[in-house]
Order: C-alpha cells, then structure tokens, then sequence
C-alpha cells in the first residue's frame, strides 16, 4: 500500500504533461515525482476510445508496481474517455485534468461563452461540454478539434510561423463565437499559449489547468494522510517508451533544468480492454 514516501506520478502521451510536473513540483517541493510518457503512442487525441482505454489501464498497472501513491492523468483524453472506467480499480487515487480547467474557466469567464481546445478524440467525446453544463447551464461552449497541435509541440515547433497559420484555422470558430475564456484541453497546449495569444488577443483568457490540478492533487493527498513534508527535496524519475524523441530537451528547456534519471520501459498492452465505459461494459 502506498506510504508518505511513495511517490506520485504523472501520466501523459508525451511531453505535454510536464506542465503539470512542474505545476507539482513548485507546489510540492518534498514529494518525489514519476514521470510516465506514453512517447511510442504518442498522439493518443487521434486514437480510438478503446485504444486509448488499453494504453491507460496498461501503463497505470506499470505505475501500480512503481508503489505510487497517486496518478495525475495528466492527458486530457486519456481523462476523457478512461478515467471513469478506472476509479476504484487501484490503490491509490486517480486525479484527471478535466474537472479543475472546468472550474478555473467558469470562474474566468465573463460573458459564458467558453471555447475548448483538445484533441479529436476528447472532442468528440463531449467531456468538457458535458462537465460544462453540469457546473453551469448558462454557459455557452465552442469546441474545436486541433489535431496538428500535439505533433508541432512534439517536434519543437510551438513558435513556428506554420504554428501560427494552423492556429489561425483552427481558432477561426472560436473568435466567430466571441468566447473570452479557453480552455486548453490537452497538456500539450500551454506550449502553444504565446501562438495562440497572438491569434486570439489579449482579451481572451487561456486556461491552463496544470496549476489547478497540482492544488486538487494536494488537497487529495492531505485527505488521507500521505503528503510527504520534509526529508528534503524529492527524487524525480522520467519513464518513457520511447527515448528517441526530443523529451529530454524539451524537458531541458521546461524544467530548467537536465533530468538525470530517464528509463526506457516496454509496456505489455492487452488486446482488449475490460475498463468500464459509462453506462456499459
């Protein structure tokens, strides 16, 4: 069972969920922190439900056996279409990234119309929409599908000018819809915040949940007694399954720092998934 010393993890597809790690890092100083990249997978945003539901509940297992003690689902989609289906199967609490961007951005908006940015995948999934109307049916949400964004973050080019000409496609619905608050629905996004500020304006609010989900995954953790407050700054340990991407440079140029301690893992991922869908088997 998890201890105080056990470490908490961050899962993502790629590099996108070190927004969280660090959000986690600044706000938690003493807890060693697990990085796990799903990097020979990545883009999860353009896989299918089931797909994304095996590769979820396959590397959550692996976690398991690290003796984690918490899993920050830092993928949005993986938050989407997974996270329902997995509460209470492992001992120790899953945090996804949905419910708090949803929150930061109802307390932002000025008008009630609110854009999301994510993946085909969380999109079509009607997640944030859904969460939306929940917490207020006043709101007004516009949604749009951005699957170029994850491989431009991925190979470095968040600053490119072809960002920025992609950027202004996509967001074309959103500024039609005059929303003034966007939710930035995938982890990879905040990369992309500076290009998507010069298209949208200063006027629109970006959130980016990474800061709300490090509070909420603290609050979770202090609930039942497993916050480690002294002993010293924690370890960090990177996991991906593939290390021959550009993660340790972006991460370099993120973190501020090298990570020392990267692992290559090969992840055996079942050819069918048992996770609960809602509402059905």
């Amino acid at each position: 069972m998890p201890t105080r010393e056990s470490p908490i993890a961050v899962f993502d597809s790629g590099v996108g969920g070190l927004t969280v790690f660090r959000a986690l890092r600044r706000r938690l100083p003493a807890e060693h922190l697990v990085y796990f990249g799903d990097t020979a997978h990545v883009p999860y945003g353009t896989k299918s439900p089931d797909t994304v539901r095996r590769l979820t509940l396959a590397h959550l297992k692996f976690l398991a056996g690290r003796r984690v003690k918490g899993v920050v689902i830092a993928c949005n989609t993986a938050s989407a279409v997974a996270l329902d289906g997995l509460a209470g199967r492992f001992p120790f609490p899953l945090i996804g990234v949905i419910d708090p961007g949803v929150r930061q951005a109802l307390d932002r908006t000025r008008n009630g119309r609110i854009g999301v940015l994510g993946t085909s995948t969380t999109v079509r999934s009607g997640a944030y929409q859904r969460r939306i109307a929940r917490m207020d049916r006043r709101a007004r949400v516009h949604a749009a599908a951005c699957p170029l964004f994850v491989p431009l973050v991925e190979e470095g080019w968040s600053g490119h000018e072809v960002a920025r000409r992609i950027a202004v496609e996509y967001l074309r619905p959103l500024r039609r819809a005059r929303v003034d608050t966007v939710i930035l629905g995938c982890t990879h996004y905040p990369l992309l915040a500076p290009t998507l500020r010069r298209v949208l304006g200063t006027r629109v609010t970006l959130v980016d949940s990474a800061e709300a989900v490090a509070g909420a995954t603290e609050r979770r953790l202090a609930g039942l007694g497993l916050l480690r407050n002294r002993g010293g700054r924690g370890r960090e340990t990177f996991y991906l399954t593939d290390t021959g991407g550009q993660f340790p440079l972006v991460a370099r140029q993120f973190l501020g720092k090298p990570i020392t301690r990267l692992v290559g893992v090969t992840v055996r991922v079942e050819a069918t998934s048992d996770v609960a869908v809602r509402g059905k088997r």
